[in-house]
């Protein structure tokens, strides 16, 4: 019989696979122990469209981690993202009971600074702070203790579709695992990836995932800027697929093992064979037609975050440079590519490990999932526990906002 133990169990649903991840912790590094993997199929763009097919991946990637880690499996951290997902920033002002800051002066500001109208089908998933204002007294870091008669909070709040959020629960609940905490995706990956030197100097982290592109801003130490873009892999897929008349599935394993995202870099006579589609025997052409369908492609998609990031009016604060991590980080040539878009340095970002499965997690594709492990070693010592009572959503959420409060 499975022996129950310690572990920090990390869900990452995303659009093309389906991941968990089990490990403990060895000095705040992830000892990966178990890792089950299932394809997506009831999930487009990072939203579930399919409650049936979503809770066979999960179940089939859940008892894949459990065989492996010879452990039982009750909860996880999952990571959510989405379209759906919106961030803005926002205000909140309080009087210093005390003359001093207190932690219930940091809360009642925090609260403050969330209290904006918001449609029904919508909730907080994260207050982040930027920054506090004691009286005039700008840009301090950690307010609690100082003197003063004004406290002020200048937060970055992302909100979710609340209907998105409870299927994803729906979902585990469905698996047989309840959800401990709810996390944005993109900031697990950031936390997997970036350094504390970049996120304090100023770093955008893209995310592309299967169906979604992710993008995060950081400069002293918090985030300032995020977005969420409809356009992934799969879109690079789905043109090579039209391109080449090959099936969507082996477009896929081209663009994996051939891919390139810069096409003058690939010699003309290097030679790729091609499945076609009716019965029809394969063909043998040009890696670079490949690489011509995709490079367009990706430079859409960077040009799109580009434009983001000049709207958005964070340009300036990419000191340090892009770290590109997801699935398709790994396509050949895109940090190259990248570099030429945005005109700053532009590295693929891995996770850090500590043995077990570190060598085989530690990629851009598993990112969001490392992350998830490390957040949750920062507020769980036990993953593996007792299914949790009704009324998850609420209790995630001020979980989760107590816990970003102390974090971040």
């Amino acid at each position: 019989m499975a022996r129950k133990q310690s572990f920090h169990v990390a869900l990452d649903l995303g659009t093309h696979k389906t991941a968990v991840l089990l490990a403990s912790m060895n000095e705040d590094e992830p000892h990966v122990v178990g890792l089950g993997t299932a394809p997506s199929a009831g999930l487009r763009r990072g939203v579930v469209i399919n409650i049936d097919a979503t809770v066979q991946a999960i179940q089939r990637a859940v008892h894949e981690a459990e065989v492996m880690a010879d452990c039982e499996i009750q909860s996880v951290v999952v990571g959510v993202s989405g379209s759906h997902i919106k961030g803005f920033n926002s205000h909140g002002m309080v009087a210093i009971k005390g003359h001093e800051v207190t932690s219930s002066d940091i809360e009642q500001v925090h609260e403050a600074a969330r209290a904006v109208p918001l449609p029904a089908d919508r909730h907080i998933l994260h207050v982040l702070p930027k920054e506090y204002v004691v009286d005039e007294q700008e840009g301090v870091r950690e307010a609690q203790g100082m003197a003063g008669v004004r406290l002020e909070a200048r937060v970055h709040v992302l909100t979710g579709s609340t209907p998105v959020v409870e299927n994803v629960i729906k979902c585990c609940n469905r698996s047989g695992v309840t959800v401990s905490q709810v996390v944005l995706a993109p900031l697990a990956s950031a936390e997997a990836v970036l350094s504390e030197e970049e996120q304090e100097l100023g770093v955008g982290m893209i995310d592309i995932g299967g169906g979604t592109t992710d993008l995060v801003v950081y400069q002293a130490g918090s985030v300032q800027h995020t977005a969420v873009l409809p356009l992934g892999g799969n879109h690079i897929t789905n043109d090579i697929a039209a391109g080449l008349q090959t099936p969507v599935a082996e477009a896929e394993k081209l663009k994996q093992r051939f891919g390139s995202a810069v096409s003058s870099g690939v010699r003309s006579d290097e030679r790729i064979e091609v499945p076609s589609v009716g019965g029809r025997g394969p063909r043998v052409l040009s890696r670079q037609i490949l690489a011509e369908i995709i490079e367009p492609r990706v430079e859409e998609m960077l040009g799109l975050v580009a434009e983001e990031v000049t709207r958005a009016g964070v340009e300036g604060m990419l000191t340090s440079g892009i770290v590109l991590t997801g699935g398709t980080a790994n396509l050949d040539g895109l940090a190259a590519l990248a570099e030429k878009v945005f005109h700053v340095p532009v590295r693929v970002g891995s996770a850090a490990h500590s043995g077990g499965l570190g060598d085989i997690v530690s990629g851009p594709a598993y990112a969001t999932g490392m992350g998830l492990l490390q957040l949750a070693g920062k507020t769980s010592s036990d993953s593996v526990m007792s299914p949790a009572s009704a009324g998850v959503l609420s209790k995630v959420k001020n979980r989760m906002g107590d816990w970003f409060r102390e974090f971040f």
